[in-house]
């Protein structure tokens, strides 16, 4: 006897969203990528239509980063020297969008400049033609001062500013209405709170096809239960047609799990938690994974390994769509 499977009948569909813009759009990417579209749950193909299946972001940095795990720093090699040959390595792993985060100083601890913002931009927009987002070092002021120039110097290029925050949002939504960007919406994990801000940029005259939402998460084992959560609601409120919870999302498990102890020691712990490298691996890979089934877009990564990983999950999990 045939077993009939439940199906939810949605009366919605996450926003669409597109980042980068190509030569004929008055950028100069060779791609751009879209998230976003689907009418139901993640995966649940039964239910509903996925147009654009979750996307890989790699995470670079204007310098080499000072507090990465060995293991990150080893793998990365003679790149993370470079922003170019960083963007050009995570092209070749993969990657669907650069992430380009900016350091608060730099490496002869001066306080970063926007005349060295504009210079590591513009090195990254001419060594991929992937798209790109930019973001700052997560301090609200110097973000609005890193982020400014930032916004001039890609303009029309649809880059992805942020991290736009309550304290922080009105310079950067100010800066991609006048440069044709987009923002990320960034609030801690609350459903309410991910929603108000979204209101508060689209308030400020950015189209609501131009903010992607970052509900933030943990990493797994450091709160992932709640962030997880969090993100379904999100994707359930969005899904029975609450217009302002319709953005796309946007997590980093590449720096949440990064973090972490299990990930960031090889010395001092317990034998039990085995090889330091396989671990650390894992870590990112279940951390994104979960969060892709929670309904994120887009996950940011940073180990090459991984970026094969996640993806050859993803693919396995939308083969079935087709």
């Amino acid at each position: 006897m045939a077993v009939e499977i439940p199906k939810e009948k949605w009366t919605a569909q996450v926003r669409k969203v597109t980042i980068g813009a190509t030569s004929e759009e008055g950028g100069t990417r060779a791609k751009t990528l879209t998230v976003g579209g689907e009418s139901a749950l993640p995966f649940l193909h039964y239910e509903g239509s996925f147009p654009n299946k979750p996307a890989l972001a790699v995470e670079i940095r204007d310098r080499k980063p000072d507090d990465w795990s060995p293991l990150l720093l080893d793998a990365l090699g003679e790149t993370a020297e470079d922003p170019a040959k960083w963007a050009q390595a995570a092209e070749a792993m993969g990657a669907d969008l650069i992430y380009l985060v900016l350091s608060a100083a730099t490496a002869d601890g001066n306080p970063n400049t926007p005349e060295n913002v504009r210079a590591v931009v513009r090195k990254v927009l001419d060594a991929t033609g992937l798209p790109i987002a930019v973001v700052g070092p997560g301090q609200a002021e110097i973000d609005n001062e890193l982020i400014v120039p930032a916004a001039e110097e890609a303009d029309g290029e649809r880059v992805l500013l942020g991290v736009c925050e309550e304290k922080n949002y009105r310079t950067i939504v100010a800066a991609a209405l006048a440069h044709n960007h987009l923002v990320q919406s960034k609030t801690p994990m609350d459903v309410n709170l991910s929603k108000q801000l979204v209101i508060l940029i689209n308030d400020m005259g950015l189209p609501l096809e131009r903010i992607m939402m970052d509900p933030t998460t943990g990493a797994l084992g450091y709160g992932i239960e709640y962030g997880y959560s969090v993100m379904e609601r999100l994707r359930l409120a969005a899904l029975t047609g609450d217009k302002m919870t319709q953005q796309p999302m946007i997590v980093d498990p590449g720096a949440e799990a990064w973090k972490v102890k299990e990930s960031k020691v090889g010395e001092g712990v317990p034998e039990a938690w085995g090889d330091w490298n396989r671990r650390a691996l894992n870590w990112e890979t279940l951390t994104a994974t979960t969060l892709i089934h929670s309904g994120a877009n887009i996950v940011i990564l940073r180990h090459p390994e991984n970026v094969a990983r996640v993806r050859k999950v993803i693919d396995d999990l939308s083969s079935a769509t087709t």
